[in-house]
Order: C-alpha cells, then structure tokens, then sequence
C-alpha cells in the first residue's frame, strides 16, 4: 500500500467496506420482528430460507449445464463476425472439419422454418446470412464431440467479409436517423412557452452507460430431440413460453411439439429474457440436422461479445425554474443506443419515457425518444427495464438546478414532488394516487441524520483540500406492471397429493431472487399448512401454458396470485367437504397450522385430505390471474400502465479523491417500501443486490466499444462489477410499515427492480463531492459511470 493509499484509507474510515460504525451493516430494521424459526410458525409475512437454500450451498442445486447428458450427446460452439458492419461474402470452414470430434456445421441454409428469429418486430436473423451488423454476431456453429473441440474449430473458421463503415453511437445513430423503431414524442402543456418565461433556465447534455448482466450462469441450452418430432428444451431463461415459441417457429414446427422446462437459472437480470432464447433455437438447429441432443454454453468472453446489455442512453434536455427550484419546463430528447435490432428496446425506451418524471410533477413537457440503430449488440431487458434511464436524468437536472441556485439539493426534490390532491397526474395521464413520497422521504432524512451530516460534509471540504465528501438523498417512484399490457397475466397449478403434502407449479421462473419461496409461502397459508409442506416445480410450458416472462418485478403479483387462487380452489372444495359431514356452513370451516377446524370438529389436514380422497373430491386445481385497472394507448402513451407505484429512498454518503478520482462509498440509508413483506430477509436481500447492482452501474461498470465496434471489455479482467470491498461498513435497510393500497396478493408491492434505482444516490452524492472542489453555482457535468476517469474530467 502507498502512502496515497493510506491517506485516502484515512480520510474516508479505513479501507474498502470502511471501519466507520463497523457492525451497523445489515441491522435487521426495527419494523421486522424476528425471523421465523425453520419449522413451524405462520407461513406467510416472515423471514423464511430461500427454498434451495441448502442444495445451492451444498452444490445439490440443479442448473442446466448440470444435468446428466444423454448418450451421443454434442455440444456446439459459435462462429463469430470479426467484422462490426460489413457483407458477408462466405463461410470456409474446411479446417475446422479436419480437426478432432468435429461433426459439422450449422449455418442459415439449415434452418427447416423462418431464418428469422420470432421477435416481436421480426427483424432480427437466426444466422447472419448476407450482412454483419456487429463484431460477435453469430453466423453460425461448429458442432463436435466435446465443448473444447467445438470452441477451437469455432476459432479456426475463416469468415470472409467486406466492411462497410459502422455506426458506434447513438448520437451518430440519430443524426444519419438510423433507428430500430420510430421515434415517441410525449408531451403535456406548452414546454416551449413555459422555457421563455421561466424565471431561469439550464441546458444540458448527459451519457449514461450501459451494463453487462454478468449472471453467474452465462447462457446455455440443451436441446433433446424425441419420437414424432417433438422436443425437449432445458434452457436457462427467464421466459420459457417465448423460447418454445422461437424454436417451434426456427424448426417450422407447432408449439404444441416443444417443451421447455427451468429449474433454476444462476442469475438472469434481464439477460435471459428473451436472448436465452437465441441459444436454444441455435442448439435445436443443430440437434435437428446432426439428429442427437445439442448442448450449447457460451463461454464468458463469447457471452460479453454476443449478448445484449443494458441500452446506454444519451440526452440533450433544456430546463426552466423558479427560484424555489420548481421545475416550471422541460424539453428532453433520450437517445438510446438499441444495437443492431429492436429486440425488447422499443418497451424499454417507453418505460424511460414513463420514469423520466421519477417522484416529480412535471407541468409542462416534452420528451422525445429516439431508439437508434448501432452496429453493436442488441441491447436488452435490465433490470429496471429503462426505469433507471429515465429516473437518473431527472435526478442529474434537480442536482444541477440546487447547484445553481445555490440550495440543499434535497430541499428542491422535496419542492417537486407530486402532491396529493394537486399536482398528482403523470406526464402519461396516470393519476398517482398511493402517493407516500413526502411521509417515507421525511422519515429517511430524520433517521440518518442527514441535515447533521451534510453539515458535516460541508465542515469537512472546508478543511481537506484533496479528499472531498459528497451526500445525496434521491427518492424512487416505479411503476409496477409490464407495459405490454397483454403479459399481466400468470396461471399456476396446485396438487394436494393424499398424504397431505402439497405441489404448486407457476409459469414464473426462479433466478435466484425467491420466487418459488415466496410462491410456497402463499399457498401454504391459504391451505393452512406447514411451509415445509409445499414444494415449487420447475417452470414448465407442459404444464402452464403461454406464461409471461418473469420480469418487470411481476413475478410475485402474477404467479403468487394465481397460486393463491389455485390453492384456494382446493381448500374450498375440502371446506365444503367438511361442511357436510359436520352440518355446519363451508364458511364456518378454517384452515391454519395443519389443522382444519369446524365448529364441530379439529382434524388433520392430512386426515381430511386421505378422506376428500376417498368421497371423489378434487384435489388439484388451476388458478388464473390477470391485474385489474391498466391500460394504455400504446401510441400516444397515455393512460394507466401500473397497477401501482413501489416507492423508496436512500442517503449515500461518499468520497472521492481529487487527485486521482477514486472514489468511495461511505455510507448507505435506505428506506424501501414492499408493502406487506411475504418474506422480509428475502425483501431485504433483493434490496441490496439491486441497490449494489445499481452502484456498479453508476460507479465502475464501464462498457468500452473502441472505433472498429470491438467490445474492449469483455472479460472480468477488463470489466469491474461491486466486490465486497466496495460495500460500506455502515449499509441500513429498514421496511415502510404499510400494506399496498391496491388490493395484491398479501398486501405485497414488488421489489424486484425498484431498489435498484436507489443507487443514483451513490452517483448524485458523487457529483455533490465534485461540486465541492469546483466553484460554486455551476453544474456538474459527469457521465454515467463515474469511474476515476470520468470524476477526473468532471473536477477538469
């Protein structure tokens, strides 16, 4: 360690993590009571184990590059454009076909269906057939007898193309109009008016990044060929039903001929929605011309090189306000870097119109969203999903505003929040009417002390020439509910088997974040029966069938609802079973701690269930759920699209290095609304892997295309994601002590993608510290992600 390590080790607590009120991480919030224990108690609203808690630890826990492989089982590996935009002259594989276990090639002639793969604007090829459109785009596979032969012939296929000059970034895209989809203008009142008499105005300009999703599984696929051309696919998505419909389609088959089955996947974040996809059309392709089961796993650097990321965006705006800091106009042009097909970008472009308001009341707007075409990857679901470019523009305007105007950045959040009863309509028309921003916000700044604090901060530049403090408080209003409207809908299954044990299988798909535990909770409590009692399947199209994907945290609110409606069917059947035994109302019948009780009799779950068995009950169910009260015009963009808003809030406190533009994060406060918590230590956890997945975004992330649209970083050893040591000493989480006002399944809200948008707090308080060594009344002009470099040229 250098004697600049020390000081900087010294001025900001001690080293990564820090040791400044060492033991206040992770303190369970004072609204929670103790967890549960592992047997026994209610089964819903506690703090239960993830329900493959153990055989993931243990390396019990199935993943699909895990499961026995079928004799005369392949493996494929792809061929790759070197070449970023360009035609396609031809493919010379004969080296590869000389080389050890190799069996042959796959390439766009043998696709027996559409050579185009089943997107919604069907523009995206299987193969790359006459052009390239980026430097890893997949033209085809080798085919072989091991993964390793398969790779390295992969490699010594020779793909002749003739370059044509590529477009790298969006701001190139937008001024040749090069886009994947035609632009949306959103507008509300008269922006223009508004602009000339505003007391004061700002223009600027912003770049925000990208993000690889650096799942722990990277993508793969097993494709089994079985008897009257149906297929078997174990895949690692997020969305099996969309996968069983691209393979159906590359394979000219009906639906009906594939399954899909996921167990678990290692990680998904939005990687594995629709572009797990590709991997199991490509491994069904080549399982139908060699005629044996084709297993498909990019290896890390293929993954970066091939797979989408989050869009990076960039933004040219002009604001008007008053001198409280009140926004009195708004002109904002969003230019977001698509890549080479439209894939999910046209609703992920719509939901960052939708969050570009965030928790503020805009009066009179404009936005204008351009969805450029960009010989890069196709960019994809991440979670968040366009919320977190939407929300940090807002966010990087209301700071520059404080800054101008020479206030408590808080102060002016505070001034712009949406009301109550006025000043409560979004830009798109939806009324906000859970509104608990001022309450929550309030409370956050009283319990991290934060007017203290930022005192405190400012005591501290005042003194310390080189190592400056920064702190930010930002809120999070995100709408819950897929904006295509049509996905808000879930089906699941419920057996009662006759010893009393219980099976539930949804269309959701487990990655991790507690899905199936949450889902076990549910229907255990609407049976009245042990936790340890139900088990969750694998997601399955042979079972429920044209499932969304799980994604826009409506994992819970769909496939936990249905379940519970499922369950539900049984239980009523049981009740009315009971009634009549005992002459009493199947009302009067309840269900709770493995007993069903009339007001005649006690008995074992287990007992009535061997006995309903006996008398010709039902003892299975389905159950179906679609959310009430949304709708929208998918062309103006107005409407109601949520369901409802999830809310939170967090205070970051950081230092950064002047010298060097390191930088460090001190201190997190968090105060995070889910509703009624199914599972707190679940809730809790998605809350920091959000809020940190969210830090790495904002602060070391960094995806680097250089000018041919090679992706520089494409390994962990040129791309940094959070480690511990990023992770402060002092990181509280507490629960908002409110059920959800719309009627959801437990009282519950989602927490899946919210929490993550909290991290602009970490990136806000960065431009605070900035602030503090330039002078005073002038904004911040610092790109998204603030890497050393990019604190380097905002303090210029």
């Amino acid at each position: 360690m250098t004697a600049r390590d020390k000081e900087f080790d010294a001025a900001t607590g001690g080293g990564p993590g820090g040791a400044a009120d060492a033991g206040e991480r992770n303190l369970a919030p004072a609204t929670l009571s103790p967890h549960a224990p592992a047997l026994g108690g209610p089964p819903a609203g506690v703090s239960r184990a993830h329900e493959s808690a153990r055989a993931q630890v243990s390396g019990a826990a199935t993943y699909v590059d895990d499961i026995p492989e079928v004799k005369g089982t392949l493996h494929a590996a792809p061929i790759l454009s070197t070449v970023a935009h360009g035609k396609l002259l031809g493919v010379d594989a004969k080296a590869a076909l000389t080389m050890p276990g190799v069996r042959g090639v796959v390439l766009g002639a043998d696709i027996p269906g559409d050579r185009l793969l089943a997107t919604f604007v069907h523009d995206e090829p299987v193969f790359a057939t006459d052009s390239v459109q980026h430097i890893g785009q997949v033209i085809g596979l080798v085919v072989a007898d091991t993964v390793m032969q398969a790779r390295r012939a992969a490699r010594k296929v020779q793909v002749k193309i003739d370059p044509l000059p590529p477009v790298l970034t969006p701001r190139a895209a937008h001024a040749a109009r090069s886009y994947v989809l035609p632009p949306v203008i959103v507008r509300r009142g008269e922006p223009e008016s508004a602009l000339e008499n505003s007391p004061h105005t700002l223009t600027g300009q912003l770049e925000v990044g990208g993000q690889e999703h650096f799942y722990l599984e990277g993508q793969v696929a097993y494709a089994l060929p079985l008897e009257q051309n149906q297929w078997w696919i174990h895949s690692s998505t997020q969305h099996p039903g969309e996968v069983q419909h691209w393979v159906a389609h590359a394979l000219g088959l009906e639906n009906n001929a594939i399954t899909v089955q996921c167990r678990r996947m290692g990680g998904g974040f939005g990687g594995k929605e629709t572009q797990a996809g590709h991997l199991a059309v490509w491994a069904a392709l080549a399982a139908k011309k060699f005629g044996r089961p084709v297993k498909m796993r990019l290896d890390r650097d293929d993954d970066f090189m091939i797979t989408g990321k989050r869009h990076p965006f960039a933004y040219d705006y002009s604001v008007g306000f008053d001198d409280s800091g009140r926004i009195t106009a708004l002109k904002l042009a969003m230019l977001a870097n698509c890549g080479f097909s439209a894939d999910l970008s046209g609703p992920v472009a719509d939901r960052a119109v939708f969050h570009t308001d965030n928790a503020y009341y805009l009066s009179d707007v404009e936005i204008a969203s351009y969805r450029c075409k960009t010989n890069t990857q196709s960019h994809t679901a991440f979670r968040g999903f366009g919320g977190p470019q939407g929300v940090i523009v807002i966010e990087a305007i209301l700071g520059d505003i404080a800054r101008t105007l020479g206030l408590d950045p808080l102060a002016v959040r505070m001034r712009n929040l949406y009301g109550i009863e006025e000043r409560n309509t979004t830009h798109y028309q939806m009324k906000v009417e859970d509104n608990i921003l001022e309450p929550l916000i309030t409370q956050l700044a009283q319990t991290s002390d934060y007017a203290t604090r930022r005192a405190a901060v400012a005591q501290w530049n005042a003194a310390s020439p080189v190592i400056k403090r920064g702190i930010a408080i930002t809120p999070v209003k995100f709408g819950i509910s897929f904006t295509a409207t049509f996905f808000n809908q879930a089906g699941a299954l419920v057996h009662v088997y006759t010893d009393g044990s219980v099976q539930v299988n949804h269309g959701g798909t487990e990655m991790g974040q507690g899905l199936n535990t949450k889902v076990a909770q549910i229907v255990a409590n609407e049976l009245g029966v042990p936790f340890e009692r139900v088990r969750s399947t694998a997601a399955d199209t042979s079972k429920v069938p044209n499932a969304s994907a799980t994604a826009a945290s409506s994992g819970t609110d769909l496939n936990g609802r249905a379940a519970q409606y499922a369950a539900r069917n049984v239980r009523d059947n049981l009740a009315a079973f009971v009634s009549g035994l005992d002459g009493c109302g199947a009302g009067a019948v309840r269900f709770q701690n493995g007993s069903v009780i009339s007001p005649k009799s006690t008995r074992s779950f287990d007992e009535v269930v061997k006995a309903a068995y006996a008398n010709r009950i039902q003892l299975w169910s389905d159950g179906f759920y679609r959310t009430p009260k949304i709708h929208y015009d998918k062309v103006t963009l107005t409407g109601r699209p949520f369901f409802y808003f999830a809310y939170g809030a967090a205070c970051s406190e950081v230092a950064i290095d002047t010298l060097t533009g390191e930088s460090r994060v001190l201190k997190v406060d968090i105060l995070h609304d889910v509703g009624t918590s199914i599972n707190p230590a679940i809730d809790i956890g998605q809350i920091e892997g959000g809020f940190v997945q969210g830090m790495g975004w904002l602060t070391t992330e960094q995806l680097v295309w250089n000018d041919k649209g090679h992706l520089s970083t494409h390994a962990p050893s040129t791309y940094k994601i959070p480690a511990t040591g990023d992770i402060p000493a002092h990181f509280k989480i507490a629960l908002w002590p409110e059920a959800n006002r719309e009627d959801n399944v437990f009282g519950s809200k989602a927490v899946g993608e919210p929490p993550f948008m909290l991290a602009i707090s970490v990136w806000e308080a960065l431009r605070d510290a900035v602030a503090s060594a330039r002078p005073p009344g002038q904004p911040v002009a610092l790109d998204a992600p603030a890497t050393a470099e990019n604190v380097l040229r905002a303090l210029r």
